[in-house]
């Protein structure tokens, strides 16, 4: 007889719906709910967004089934699951965090009939960012807030947002958090933002050119923190580099004071950040239009270049490194002084 009375499996809409009404329940937290019914109700939410996860991931015997991913997300987002979901994370216990994590971050990848319809729904709900941007403040939320924040910028309008907000100022300060794991996770979404989406990073940084290179030179290629100098030089290089940027890297290799920092970065005692700082100094030795006070200043300081140069090598052979310190030294040997 018993077997007659099985529950049915239940659906991913199901799942969803559920978890809805628990996050609801617990998100209102009732002051008259005894302790040991809300404790319940929390133990069979962990339980809902483990079987999310599941559905989403597969789990050792299964790979994930589309159809069931798509109802799955179907239903999130016709709601405010997700808005529920991250307002709730501080009430959760580590797992369930990392859980919930997990499934916020593939929902942003995942297509319903060829739309990411995640993207559809942050558009209408683009506040929710700036919780998570904000997670960075606090050392127990950051991680998973960040998580969540780096695969939520995978969609353009909601990097854009996140570019033209408030809170980008704030990514200066984040980097230099002094939670190692905290400051490496804000320099990972930092890094994405500037580089993922080319056409609104180089719209962003044409807007904001003056103060967001003060903050740049002054917090980061100038900090006290020989990591925080090592990344910071090595992403100025991949956007100067970059050629939706051109516009940026003219102005940049035009400013006296750029190169005064970029100098004083050839001449650190780690090897990694002179590298990164001779890919970012062959820019302003490479500019056909340089400016009177850059010429004047490499011409003052040509000896000193050309000797640092003349010994100047990588860890492994790299002909295109050679090939671009050679026609570097010729540039600067080859200058004369502006009338």
């Amino acid at each position: 007889m018993k077997g007659l009375f099985k529950s049915k499996p239940k659906t991913p809409a199901d799942l969803v719906r559920q978890t809805r009404d628990l996050l609801i329940f617990i998100d209102r937290g009732a002051p008259d709910t005894k302790e040991s019914k809300r404790d319940d109700k929390m133990v069979e939410l962990s339980k809902l967004i483990r079987d999310l996860k599941q559905v989403l991931y597969g789990h050792s015997e299964s790979e994930p089934v589309a159809d069931s991913c798509a109802q799955l997300t179907q239903e999130f987002f016709k709601e405010n699951t997700l808005r529920l979901l991250i307002i709730c994370l501080p009430k959760f216990n580590l797992e369930t965090r990392k859980d919930a994590t997990q499934v916020v971050a593939n929902l942003q990848r995942q297509q319903v009939q060829s739309r990411l319809i995640a993207c559809d729904y942050l558009e209408k709900n683009i506040d929710l960012m700036d919780i998570l941007i904000l997670g960075y403040e606090n050392s127990d939320l950051a991680l998973h807030y960040g998580t969540m924040l780096r695969e939520c910028i995978r969609h353009q309008s909601v990097a854009r947002y996140v570019l033209e907000s408030e809170h980008m100022k704030k990514f200066f300060d984040f980097i230099q958090l002094p939670n190692f794991d905290i400051a490496s996770d804000a320099a990972a979404t930092f890094k994405e933002l500037m580089t993922r989406h080319k056409s609104t990073v180089a719209a962003f940084l044409l807007k904001n050119y003056d103060w967001f290179f003060a903050e740049y030179n002054s917090k980061l290629l100038e900090s006290t923190n020989y990591i925080t100098r090592r990344q910071a030089i090595k992403l100025l290089g991949d956007i100067l580099l970059d050629r939706s940027n051109s516009a940026v890297m003219t102005r940049y290799v035009s400013s006296r004071d750029n190169l005064r920092i970029l100098m004083t970065l050839l001449r650190e005692s780690s090897k990694s950040i002179q590298i990164e700082a001779f890919h970012v100094f062959k820019l302003f030795a490479a500019n056909q239009n340089k400016p009177s006070d850059i010429v004047g200043i490499l011409l003052t300081n040509r000896n000193k270049l050309l000797r640092l140069f003349a010994d100047f090598k990588t860890e492994k052979e790299d002909e295109q490194f050679e090939a671009d310190k050679a026609q570097v030294v010729r540039e600067i040997a080859a200058l004369e002084p502006k009338e």
